[in-house]
């Protein structure tokens, strides 16, 4: 078995609660990856933004549902690290929607973009509350895109949980059309549901909670996928 102090460790960005299922799915989603990578939750409050030094150690990002979080500007520039640096990173439900956020402030140069949770009054809300809920709903999505996405997911659709009243904005989709992070999955009726960055290793968001698989006793093929991408050398620093 792998030693422990030399196992890769995967920043959880958010803020831990025990009471939250998605979390407890998290943990178990570890236990049944037995010696393959180690979890370090990492409160967005401890993450300074612009300081590279405490995130340096780590092999993989997993920006983690239960947003908004009590410090954004943390979480984004987690994200930020991983997506320059190359690092592994899965966004979950809130992972996902902030991951299209970072996205829009510093690749497209959108600064006024933002979440309407936390800013009702944006003058660019980027996500909005879904015109269906999807708190403990369940919903196939269909995977649009070739890519690591749908290389991970290892199938065209599935049906998958969610627990969540918030995703991008339709009106602001055009936004992503021609860059890099594309609207890799959706839904049945069109709206997006998981993305994946071309030109990265490993970089995939999910609106769903594929972490929720672990109830089961199994890892979702995504889940496993950013964990074996954690376990790989590191790729150069690109900034």
């Amino acid at each position: 078995m792998q030693d422990r102090q030399t196992k890769p460790r995967i920043a959880l960005v958010g803020d831990f609660d025990p009471t939250v299922t998605a979390h407890q799915a998290i943990q178990r989603s570890f236990a049944i990856a037995d010696s393959a990578v180690e979890p370090a939750w990492l409160a967005t409050e401890s993450i300074v933004a612009g300081d590279p030094a405490p995130l340096e150690s780590f092999s993989g990002f997993w920006c983690v549902p239960a947003s908004p979080y009590r410090n954004t500007a943390g979480a984004l520039w987690a994200i930020r690290f991983a997506r320059e640096r190359g690092r592994p990173f899965l966004g979950t439900c809130g992972g996902f929607q902030h991951a299209l956020l970072e996205y829009a402030h510093n690749v497209l140069g959108l600064a006024h973009a933002d979440h309407a949770e936390t800013n009702p009054a944006a003058e660019l809300p980027l996500l909005v509350r879904l015109q269906c809920s999807l708190v403990e709903a369940s919903q196939r999505i269909i995977v649009t895109l070739p890519g690591t996405f749908r290389d991970a997911y290892g199938a065209d659709s599935g049906e998958e949980g969610f627990r969540c009243n918030y995703g991008l904005n339709p009106r602001f989709e055009e936004l992503f059309k021609s860059g890099q992070l594309q609207i890799s999955a959706r839904s049945a009726d069109g709206e997006a549901r998981g993305i994946q960055l071309v030109g990265h290793p490993f970089f995939l968001g999910t609106l769903f909670q594929p972490e929720r698989r672990a109830f089961g006793g199994t890892l979702h093929p995504l889940v496993r996928a950013f964990f074996d991408a954690s376990v790989k050398p590191k790729p150069p620093s690109t900034v």
